[in-house]
């Protein structure tokens, strides 16, 4: 029987995943070497390190997910690929899997969750940018959000991390508030 919290994680992986797929479906082919948020990356770049750093938390835990997706041919398809393999992963006993995490003991569901799904909100707004498309984060996105910022406590602002806070108006709307304590420039635009 599945754990209640491992299939909830497992279905807000999926949530996430799949609000990431449909916005990388309609990134413009030109758009995936455009600059992005994150200084020094381009849009392809953000999803590469989504990729890789699922990848390699799954790695850690003797999860094999066979080859890495090309990235570099079609970004969109290769997202489906890589959340669909881990989506599997988690549903087949994965997410219960109890390890010693940063913060004490926990489960790759959770971890999945928190850290890693802080990842597929988070940087679903860098690449929007980087294609000069918007992105609006559901009231539920930015609670979870606001959440982990407050759980990773002064590591937020660790260099690999979010990076300084920017000041925004207190008066600004939520997510632009969220995205200033975030280390975003609501307004950036890409400039190539």
């Amino acid at each position: 029987m599945t754990n209640p919290d491992s299939q909830t994680f497992n279905d807000s992986y999926r949530d996430r995943s799949d609000r990431l797929g449909a916005l990388l479906a309609v990134v413009p082919a030109d758009r995936w070497d455009a600059p992005s948020p994150c200084v020094g990356w381009t849009a392809r770049d953000v999803l590469d390190h989504v990729v890789t750093t699922q990848r390699q938390f799954m790695g850690q835990h003797g999860l094999d997910l066979g080859a890495a997706p090309d990235l570099v041919t079609d970004p969109a398809s290769a997202w489906q690929q890589h959340a669909a393999t881990v989506h599997a992963a988690l549903c087949g006993g994965l997410s219960e899997r109890e390890y010693d995490g940063f913060f004490g003991p926990t489960t790759i569901g959770a971890s999945i969750d928190a850290f890693y799904g802080f990842d597929l909100v988070v940087h679903r707004w860098d690449i929007a940018r980087a294609a000069g498309l918007d992105t609006t984060w559901s009231d539920g996105e930015m609670d979870f959000a606001e959440a982990a910022a407050d759980g990773f406590g002064e590591m937020l602002h660790a260099e690999s991390v979010c990076g300084p806070a920017v000041p925004v108006p207190a008066d600004a709307r939520r997510q632009d508030r969220l995205l200033g304590r975030l280390g975003r420039d609501p307004h950036w635009a890409a400039t190539a």
